[in-house]
């Protein structure tokens, strides 16, 4: 009997209309489709004179490396790059991205240079973490800010002239090996492991698809099989399975970043009854300078004096009483009521948590 109600209860709970539905595209990938970070090191050319100073030795050496291999020889030490800069390029190399495809690429200076305005990335190769060359990148930079100074010391900057964005200059020279031909199984991997949303997950796929194609192998993953009979194969499949809506269970937690004073909670918060009183004890020292003379016709000398003045204001408050249990909305409600700061909400919060009365997980930022 017990379990007959347990498996109704589930099924109810799994049959639900999603309230906040989302796509399972949002909160869930395909294990294996995944982008990859690609990295290089390069020269950013014809600065006018917003380079890297003299001294900056790695941008003479490399610079000197490059004019070596097209056939020219220099001596290092009579090198100027005030007109070039050496940077780190960083790009992302996109799932099924195919050879000839091009992507945006981010400049960033390495040296000393004041701004990479109007400059052109010379060839670079972007590696990837198995040190394989997967893009190359080159071209003219664009860059959102700029650093105008003179010779008196004044300058002006806007934004950060010294990252730059190279749109469309990095093309694919190599692929990933990986591909949906022959596959006929599938694994998603939800973003935030759940045992709930998992069940949900493949219960709206199964619900969708009208065939028992998912099922949850642990609250992070989910095992899919292509049926025979698929419109449009495996991309059909993923393309209507992306598309499927379901409503996620979250995790009553609340998020709190003292450095800022921001306070986040989510909408399934819950807090017991509780009685709340909080203060607040500033204490201000004031600095006050004086002269003590000495006495006429004393041989005493005039010497400064300073007096500190030290004022203790605790805030006066009262016994708040929070009836319980009351959802997001009553508790925001009142602790609004109480007057209460951001900066105070995380202190209440956190004493509330340690009473036992929060029935939430605090994230501290």
């Amino acid at each position: 009997m017990a379990l007959s109600v347990l498996r109704l209860a589930l099924a109810l709970l799994l049959l639900a209309t999603p309230a906040h539905a989302v796509r399972v595209k949002d909160i869930a990938s395909v294990k294996g489709v995944r982008s990859n970070p690609l990295i290089g090191y390069g020269l950013v050319i014809g600065l006018a004179g917003s380079g890297d100073k003299k001294g900056t030795e790695f941008t003479v050496q490399s610079l000197a490396s490059v004019l070596g291999g097209m056939g020219i020889g220099v001596d290092p030490s009579q090198i100027q790059v005030k007109n070039v800069a050496a940077v780190m390029v960083t790009a992302t190399l996109e799932p099924f991205a195919r050879a000839g495809t091009q992507v945006d690429a981010l400049v960033s200076s390495l040296g000393d240079a004041t701004s990479l305005e109007g400059g052109t990335l010379a060839l670079t190769p972007l590696y990837g973490a198995d040190g394989e060359v997967y893009a190359l990148a080159q071209g003219a930079l664009s860059v959102g800010g700029f650093n105008v100074s003179s010779g008196a010391g004044s300058s002006v900057q806007k934004n950060h002239p010294t990252v730059g964005r190279l749109v469309g200059g990095a093309t694919i020279e190599r692929e990933v090996p990986w591909s949906l031909a022959g596959q006929r199984t599938f694994q998603l991997a939800l973003q935030r492991a759940d045992f709930t949303t998992a069940l949900r997950v493949a219960n709206a796929i199964n619900g969708a698809l009208g065939a028992q194609v998912a099922v949850a192998d642990d609250p992070g993953t989910l095992h899919v099989e292509l049926p025979d009979d698929a419109p449009g194969g495996a991309v059909g499949f993923m393309a209507a399975l992306e598309a499927v809506e379901v409503e996620p269970d979250r995790v009553a937690r609340v998020v709190l970043n003292e450095r800022t004073g921001t306070v986040v909670m989510g909408e399934t918060v819950r807090l017991g009854t509780v009685a709340i009183a909080h203060g607040g004890l500033s204490i201000s020292i004031q600095a006050i300078n004086d002269v003590s003379q000495p006495q006429p016709f004393s041989e005493g000398t005039t010497t400064p004096v300073r007096n500190d003045n030290v004022n203790v204001d605790e805030e006066g408050t009262k016994l708040n009483v929070v009836q319980g249990p009351v959802t997001i909305d009553e508790l925001v409600r009142a602790l609004n009521a109480m007057g209460v700061t951001p900066r105070d909400l995380i202190a209440i919060l956190q004493a509330i948590k340690a009473a036992g009365a929060l029935s939430a997980e605090l994230e501290l930022m």
